[in-house]
């Protein structure tokens, strides 16, 4: 998904939460730090930035404090 004059002038929107992920309005491609890629065409993608996710770099939500009851 490189970047193209046909691309779209629209500026990719990124919206960050306090103790939360990194909500990117999509398709995004994110190149990891070992030089793999992982793409995904959805309209919003949350990104992990506590590097706690199974599914990292996608947030699976394990940021959250769990709590027992």
């Amino acid at each position: 998904m490189p970047n193209s004059p046909s691309d779209s002038d629209q500026p990719c929107r990124i919206r960050v939460q306090r103790r939360g992920p990194l909500l990117v309005e999509g398709p995004v491609e994110v190149e990891l730090e070992d030089g793999s890629t992982a793409a995904s065409d959805r309209f919003r993608v949350a990104l992990c930035t506590c590097r706690r996710s199974r599914r990292y770099p996608w947030c699976d939500t394990s940021h959250r404090e769990r709590t027992r009851s």
